[in-house]
Order: C-alpha cells, then sequence, then structure tokens
C-alpha cells in the first residue's frame, strides 16, 4: 500500500483522511480505517461506522466549497490492499481548472477508473491537500 503520510490531510478519532496520489478525479482522498485489523466494511464497529459518515460528510462539503463538483462517488474496494479503507471520488461533469492545471473526469456518468497516465505534481498534491485540511479544520 502506498504511503500516504505525505498527504495527510486530517485525523480523526477512528479513521484519518489523505489526498489520492493520483488526482485524475480533482480532490479525491482515501479514507483509512486507524484500527490494524479492520478489514471488512461490515466489520467496521458502530463507532467506527458513525464517524466514517461525518468524514463523508465533511469531505462532500469542504470538496463542494473548494472544486465545485458535480456528484461523488464512494469506494470499498479492499481489492489492492486488504485493510478497510475508503476512496472518496468527486465527478465532474465538465472540464475543471485547479492552479493551472486541466482535470477532466473522461468517465462521466458511469463508474470511476483511475487514469492512471495522468501525472500529479508534488506541488498540486500538496495545494489540493491545504485546501482540504483547511477546510476540515475551519
Amino acid at each position: 500500500m502506498e504511503d500516504f503520510s505525505r498527504l495527510h490531510v486530517k485525523d480523526y478519532k477512528y479513521w484519518n483522511v489523505s489526498v489520492y496520489s493520483n488526482q485524475s478525479y480533482l480532490g479525491r482522498c482515501v479514507i483509512w480505517c486507524i484500527r490494524e485489523d479492520a478489514i471488512d466494511l461490515p466489520d467496521a464497529t458502530k463507532e467506527e461506522q458513525e464517524e466514517l459518515f461525518v468524514i463523508l460528510k465533511d469531505l462532500r462539503e469542504a470538496c463542494k466549497n473548494i472544486f465545485a463538483p458535480d456528484w461523488f462517488n464512494y469506494s470499498f474496494l479492499g481489492n489492492g490492499t486488504r485493510h478497510l479503507h475508503a476512496h472518496f471520488v468527486p465527478r465532474y461533469m465538465k472540464e475543471k481548472e485547479f492552479e493551472g492545471v486541466t482535470f477532466t473526469d473522461k468517465l462521466w456518468g458511469t463508474n470511476f477508473k483511475t487514469d492512471n497516465e495522468f501525472v500529479t505534481s508534488e506541488e498540486i498534491l500538496q495545494k489540493v491537500r491545504l485546501k482540504l485540511k483547511e477546510s476540515l479544520e475551519g
């Protein structure tokens, strides 16, 4: 699993939030369950479940205010990493410009898929991270 510590946004009691290193979907984040033995979503404790929904709402509002996406996808796959985590994926009907970079949601209206050809510079990653951090802590 990728080390997301340099992209850390916020710690909660049961989860932490980091920006995903491939921003082909502007504002995409990973929500990681802190409990080491957490594997599958149905095994989340009641407290973890409740906090997860708070985080999803927090992220949704932050992204609406910062990037103005048109929709959101939430994914709990676990295919590549067997640990309880979620992908928070803002979706955009039209191209979105942020800090001089154009982001295009090529699959708008269908399931998201990471565009592995899209490279996000460290500068843009940190700007996305700081915007989200400021909004979530504000």
